[in-house]
């Protein structure tokens, strides 16, 4: 059996007013991510992560901030085609560790909607998806509430 391990990191700034998706839940706080998508960071963590295991390059690569089409879009369906190029490549998913980093609002009372719709996305069990969050300890632009940092660690298997 061949198995592959992928890291993904991303971060994004928050901005007054702008509304705030983490692993494709809307979070109720006065700042939001901003970016080209939806700025979900946890899933573009979990996309680079899958994308490198399988030796796909990156999420920027394959879902540039510069095309039109990619406005806007649900962070989900990036997630999606993500895992149907792994799958082309004959790639299942073993297992997803991730880590949220930001001072608020508060992640836990909301993973357990993440991971059921972030697992379905994917195909794989809610087990086989972990999802942390801590703060900064209130250091650095985490610490002053100017950006939030998603970290994620996947295992891909060859079917």
């Amino acid at each position: 059996m061949k198995i592959k391990v992928g890291f993904g990191f991303d971060v994004h700034q928050l901005k007054d007013g702008h509304p705030f998706f983490m692993g494709s839940v809307q979070l109720e706080h006065h700042k939001g991510a901003f970016g080209h998508s939806d700025a979900d960071v946890l899933i573009h963590a979990i996309c680079d992560a899958l994308l490198g295991a399988a030796n796909l390059r990156d999420i920027g690569f394959h879902f540039s901030n510069t095309d039109a089409r990619w406005k806007g879009i649900s962070s989900v369906i990036l997630l999606e085609e993500c895992v149907k190029m792994l799958q082309e490549k004959n790639y299942a998913i073993g297992n997803i560790d991730c880590m949220i980093c930001l001072e608020a609002p508060k992640i836990n009372p909301h993973i357990p909607a993440m991971k059921t719709i972030l697992a379905k996305a994917m195909g794989i069990s809610e087990d086989d998806l972990s999802i942390k969050a801590t703060t900064n300890e209130q250091m650095g632009f985490i610490g002053r509430e100017e950006g939030v940092v998603a970290y994620a660690t996947v295992l891909i298997e060859r079917v």
